[in-house]
């Protein structure tokens, strides 16, 4: 089913792979139910409903499409959902708010069963797609080293070392390096049991503890969300929610499109400048955000963390039934995956790691030209300034375009690439990211 052989991988290394991109990833049924709470929504709403997209979605990816890439409730889009959408709205409640997301998610899926999306990926530059692939490892060594204490906020130039010898710094180094030792040492799973060894080094130096208890079942305070998809179409009208749904549809396209490119690139399965079965994979984060609706939770998205599972040896749907299944189960062991996700020491090792080997894509990059790479320059450095994968791929569509112009090559450049330079440039200028 999965063609194990064909993509030179076995079920050890997939489950390994799976473990791995579940661990460095779980921190959302955490900080997603925490942002959303912020607006009002009942954390256990919350939480249950971010396992819930995130299993749907994620299965369908793997079964469908059969890639290694997790899908879950998008960090940025909660925050825009609960502190704009709902937080500066008074008449916005979060019932409201979540019937946009709905609509958005139908018109989403409805583009998907198009070729639109899948002409899109076709139409990225390639220079793009390799500054996505590396802005995007940029990205995550930047959230691991940040989310450590490595990088702290600084008042004169906004980012400097942290604190060397603190604890929680000390353990990250330690974990880094015992996972590139294991890494440089070609051991199978060399970042899932850095993060275990990590993990045993931090329980007995009493930074990881279980005072909360294991169990405690997963439940929906206020049932399903959206019982009535019309109303929630009426919900949108009546509230004139047109630039809310716009902005979760845009954004969330760009993302999830850009990270799917960036980890396939990274995993060796793009034929060309084709992604295979790119359908039925696109399909996957759109069905995820309106599931994602009915039961309580922000838009959908595909992780950056996958990378970490493709760098464990991840490289079939295999992973990502992995990583479902560990969902599922950590539906009934909140506690648990709350004290392991408030360790950042434990998974920042493997983030800052798969950072460094998805900065190799630099070199892909034609720097020779100014005008194919100066583009590609914006989208890697913007990503982790801004914390924002689209804000980096908006400016990327926008610079590249214009400089081709510029240039006298305008008719280079595909139709698609000169729409959404026009739709990101009104996003950035007019709408709220």
């Amino acid at each position: 089913m999965f063609k194990l052989k064909e993509y030179n991988t076995d079920a050890k290394t997939e489950i390994l792979a799976g473990i791995t991109t579940f661990l460095t990833m779980i921190y959302i049924v955490i900080v997603n139910p925490v942002i959303l709470s912020s607006a009002g929504v009942p954390f256990d709403q919350v939480f249950t409903a971010t396992i819930i997209s995130a299993v749907v979605a994620t299965l369908w990816m793997a079964l469908a499409a059969n890639y290694p890439i997790a899908i879950a409730p998008g960090m940025g889009m909660n925050a825009y959902f609960a502190a704009l959408v709902v937080g500066s709205n008074g008449s916005i409640d979060y019932a409201t708010a979540f019937s946009a997301v709905f609509v958005a998610g139908i018109i989403f899926i409805i583009l998907s069963l198009t070729s639109f999306r899948e002409k899109l990926i076709e139409a990225i530059p390639n220079n793009l797609k390799h500054a996505i692939s590396a802005g995007i490892g940029l990205f995550i060594a930047f959230i691991g080293l940040r989310s450590a204490g490595i990088i702290v906020a600084n008042k004169s130039n906004l980012i400097g070392l942290g604190d060397l010898q603190s604890e929680k710094v000390v353990l990250t180094l330690i974990g880094l390096a015992i996972t590139i030792i294991l890494y440089t040492l070609n051991v199978n799973g060399a970042l899932f049991f850095g993060m275990i060894i990590t993990g045993l080094i931090a329980f007995f130096r009493g930074q990881l503890s279980f005072d909360k208890g294991l169990f405690a079942s997963p439940h929906l305070p206020d049932g399903l969300m959206i019982s009535n998809p019309f109303a929630a179409f009426g919900d949108v009208i009546h509230h004139d929610l047109y630039t809310v749904v716009f902005s979760f549809l845009l954004v969330t396209i760009f993302d999830t499109t850009g990270t799917m490119v960036g980890v396939a690139q990274q995993a060796g399965l793009m034929k060309g400048n084709k992604m295979p079965r790119v359908r039925q994979a696109l399909l996957a984060d759109s069905f995820g955000t309106t599931i994602g609706a009915l039961f309580g939770t922000s838009p959908t998205t595909a992780y950056v963390e996958s990378s970490s599972g493709v760098a464990a040896g991840g490289r079939t749907g295999l992973t990502g039934v992995t990583v479902a299944i560990l969902f599922i189960v950590a539906a009934f062991f909140s506690p648990v995956v709350s004290s392991v996700s408030g360790v950042a020491a434990i998974t920042s090792p493997a983030l800052i790691i798969v950072g460094s080997l998805m900065m190799g894509a630099v070199a892909k990059i034609n720097w020779n030209d100014f005008d194919e790479a100066f583009p590609a320059f914006l989208v890697v450095l913007a990503m982790p300034l801004t914390s924002s994968i689209a804000t980096g791929i908006a400016l990327g569509f926008i610079s590249y375009p214009l400089m081709k112009l510029v240039k006298g090559k305008g008719k280079q450049v595909h139709p698609l690439v000169y729409v959404f330079a026009v739709l990101f440039l009104y996003q950035l200028i007019f709408l709220p990211h």
